[in-house]
């Protein structure tokens, strides 16, 4: 379709050209290739008599007629993105649509294991690509690259609705076997052990426990970094390392036998755990329904592990 001569199908194109500065990585967001992308650049150039990016060094920077051309981009799609989806019915039994939720492995475990099965009794068409957290995270849910994010509040972006899933609690976990786990820990035995600990993203995505940690001012002896939670209780196993864990993934290990925990042994705040949307989707009746059963698994573990 074309407005004013403009090829609406450029505006996404012109979008992620401007996000990105570079059209390899253009093409790659928009499925193209990258002769095709340049292409795209040229005709946008045509069309608005603008460079819209120039070259400078190695990088392209976007011109300032460009800069102001990007706010309003984002926003026009954003509202034909609304359009679709509060004119397009959402009938579980019948959709084959796809989710895009950003999702730690911790959720994954304590959360997903059941969504999976839920969702397929009750949706049978829908699928899911789980993201794991990354640099990158907030800005996907930006572009509307995600559908939902799920993440502590203090990793929420700042201009989208949110609502809380459940709060959690934070304890210290060992191997069954650590000796120092066999009687109530104290602080010092806390600070005087080896720990592992979880960071994630390219740039060391801090998580929430450890930027409560060093809020403290005490430096804990940190022997095994590992990018996932749930490969923490396998790095505990045999040794008398230690590690801050949500209460709720401690439970489930717990029960396996190898993994013992106890309260920390000073105050630690409580994490509230989120679900966020696009602000352009509070009205999605797809993402309400997602967002309701993923809210019903919560509940169901909490059941499970009273």
């Amino acid at each position: 379709m074309r407005v004013k001569g403009l090829d609406l199908n450029l505006l996404a194109a012109l979008d992620v050209l401007l996000d990105e500065c570079n059209t390899v990585k253009a093409a790659e967001r928009l499925h193209l290739s990258q002769p095709a992308a340049s292409a795209a650049l040229a005709r946008l150039r045509d069309y608005f008599g603008d460079p819209i990016l120039t070259a400078y060094g190695k990088r392209m920077m976007p011109t300032a007629f460009a800069l102001a051309l990007h706010q309003p981009t984002k926003a026009i799609l954003a509202q034909v993105d609304q359009l679709i989806t509060q004119t397009s019915a959402f009938d579980p039994l019948k959709s084959d649509r796809w989710f895009r939720i950003g999702v730690s492995d911790y959720l994954s475990t304590i959360l997903f294991a059941d969504l999976v099965p839920r969702l397929a009794a009750l949706a049978p068409g829908i699928r899911l690509d789980l993201q794991p957290p990354s640099d990158e995270m907030l800005g996907l849910l930006d572009r509307g690259e995600l559908d939902l994010i799920l993440t502590p509040t203090e990793h929420c972006h700042p201009g989208h609705p949110t609502e809380l899933l459940f709060e959690e609690k934070y304890v210290v976990a060992g191997w069954s076997g650590n000796a120092v786990l066999q009687k109530p820990l104290s602080e010092d035995d806390f600070y005087a052990h080896g720990h592992v600990a979880v960071e994630m993203g390219r740039t060391s995505r801090v998580t929430f426990a450890e930027t409560h940690l060093k809020d403290r001012g005490k430096e804990r002896r940190i022997e095994i970094y590992a990018a996932s939670f749930s490969l923490v209780p396998e790095l505990l196993v045999g040794t008398s390392r230690l590690a801050i864990m949500h209460e709720r993934l401690a439970k489930m290990v717990r029960s396996r036998g190898e993994i013992v925990y106890q309260p920390l042994p000073f105050e630690f705040p409580v994490m509230k755990e989120m679900v966020q949307y696009h602000k352009t989707r509070a009205d999605d009746p797809g993402i309400k329904w997602m967002v309701a059963q993923i809210a019903k698994c919560s509940e169901k573990f909490n059941q499970k592990f009273k």
